[in-house]
């Protein structure tokens, strides 16, 4: 454990036991489902690499040479951090906890500097296809980003869902579309409830203090109005369409009804 690179950076500052141990706990796990199972190849991130060879010089220990690690280059957020669960800004494939539509608008709305290694790590067009898309330029790229997004969609929760998503981000930035596929909150009648209130039941802030804190930097908007008052209540006039959009930011978005 103490030759991997990993460990050696850690000692000066100190590792807890749970670190200390993992690799341990790693290496028996892949020399159980070897001896149970006939398991010979274990996969992970490239962060794993310490903890997989860990595992298959166990196995050599035993007089067994057939155990093989493979690691892959890790997916990872905007601001370079491993996207784990635990992780802020990480991704669920489960739609209940990402939204299909919430899933796409994440890879629709990308770094430019991302568009290739995303079409190249998680699609299945040509490279041809993926260089020529990565190469475009300024307002062109987001041609590129909608492809990304709609092909990533399709490949985790189906083409009827990505086609739903594409219409749903459509029909917000765009005019076209249909709003009937963007996520949806319904207030089961109660259309007299304070902005706070909306904000919280929606999810966009977890608590009161942080959905007032929202308002006050300028970050809500109610059908696209811009709210600044804390205390404002939603009535009558603000479902005069059958819904209200809420919205933060530019890019997260919530119809209610």
């Amino acid at each position: 454990m103490l030759s991997a690179e990993c460990y050696k950076q850690r000692m000066e500052t100190g590792l807890t036991f749970f670190e200390m141990s993992y690799m341990l706990m790693q290496s028996y796990d892949f020399l159980y489902l070897y001896n149970k199972y006939g398991c010979k190849l274990q996969m992970g991130g490239n962060d794993q690499w310490s903890n997989v060879i860990g595992g298959v010089e166990l196995i050599r220990k035993i007089g067994k040479d057939d155990s093989y690690g493979l690691t892959f280059k890790l997916l990872t957020t905007k601001e370079g951090k491993k996207m784990g669960k635990t992780e802020k800004g990480a991704l669920w494939l489960d739609p209940e906890k990402t939204s299909p539509y919430e899933f796409y608008q994440y890879w629709r709305n990308i770094e430019d500097e991302s568009v290739e290694n995303v079409l190249k790590l998680l699609t299945f067009l040509p490279i041809d296809k993926i260089k020529e898309l990565a190469s475009l330029k300024d307002e062109k790229i987001n041609d590129a980003k909608k492809i990304a997004a709609f092909e990533i969609t399709k490949l985790v929760h189906g083409e009827s869902e990505a086609i739903k998503a594409e219409e749903a981000s459509n029909a917000l930035f765009t005019g076209s579309g249909n709003l009937d596929n963007m996520p949806t909150f319904d207030l089961n009648g109660n259309k007299n409830i304070t902005i706070v209130d909306a904000i919280v039941l929606t999810g966009i802030a977890p608590s009161k203090g942080q959905a007032r804190t929202l308002i006050t930097q300028g970050g809500i908007s109610l059908n696209e109005q811009k709210i600044s008052d804390i205390n404002y209540c939603l009535s009558e006039k603000d479902f005069s369409e059958g819904y209200a959009i809420l919205k933060k930011g530019k890019k997260v978005f919530y119809k209610l009804v």
